[in-house]
């Protein structure tokens, strides 16, 4: 796997490009202002979009999602839970959306759904639960991404964990810390549970959260006080 970091300057949302050694590649959480840059790293790697996917339906994570399908033909691809979010990206934060709604207009950026979404379910994060194999590309030799439903910072939040193993953790777990939960849609129950859950991936995943640098869950057991205090 080949991943390349596009950070977005609204939130400085985490982009990440994937590609497998087929050239075939996922754009993941594209937040305001990366479509160029997206745009460069596919062209410079020849590499060929098949899917655009985001671990949750905040807007700062899926504001670039309508234009990057729409220049490559591909769906947009969250858990069905937060399908609201992407529906009222705004109402869906409640005064946060309109605060962010405000700054975005100051700065020219205008924010476009996404016109074809496929809302996808899968089994919570836990050990020996299974993870969802998502159909994307090519269905006789799909591309190799796993997901696993991990609510807590949204109803729909998500890990998608990669063939190497590596973790997308969007913002549920972050280095250091974890997502807020008093957001609308939000448990902080839920989140407790999934961290649980999260502690007990293998200590060498990588994990490459939504915002921040990347970490492991070796470190974060070591480092987190949410994640230590989870297991």
């Amino acid at each position: 796997m080949l991943i390349r970091t596009v950070v977005s300057p609204l939130l400085g949302t985490n982009c990440y490009v994937v590609a497998d050694d087929a050239a075939r590649c996922l754009v993941v959480d594209p937040g305001a202002g990366v479509v160029d840059e997206v745009r460069q790293v596919v062209d410079e790697s020849g590499w060929t979009p098949v899917a655009v996917l985001v671990t949750h339906g905040h807007v700062d994570h899926t504001w670039s999602a309508a234009e990057l399908c729409g220049a490559y033909g591909v769906a947009l691809h969250l858990h069905e839970a937060d399908l609201p979010q992407v529906a009222d990206p705004f109402g869906a934060l409640g005064p946060l959306g309109g605060q962010l709604a405000q700054t975005a207009a100051s700065a020219g950026m205008q924010y476009d759904p996404a016109g074809r979404v496929e809302p996808f379910t899968c089994a919570e994060a836990g050990a020996g639960a299974a993870r969802a194999d998502l159909d994307l590309g090519d269905r006789e030799a799909p591309f190799a991404v796993a997901a696993l439903h991990a609510p807590g910072h949204t109803a729909g939040s998500t890990v998608y964990v990669l063939e190497d193993g590596t973790a997308l953790t969007g913002d549920v777990l972050f280095a250091g810390t974890i997502g807020r939960t008093d957001l609308p849609g939000g448990d902080g129950a839920a989140m407790e549970r999934t961290l649980g859950h999260l502690a007990t991936l293998p200590e060498e995943t990588v994990l490459l959260p939504g915002h921040g640098p990347s970490s492991s869950i070796g470190a974060e057991l070591r480092s987190n006080p949410y994640l230590r205090t989870a297991r």
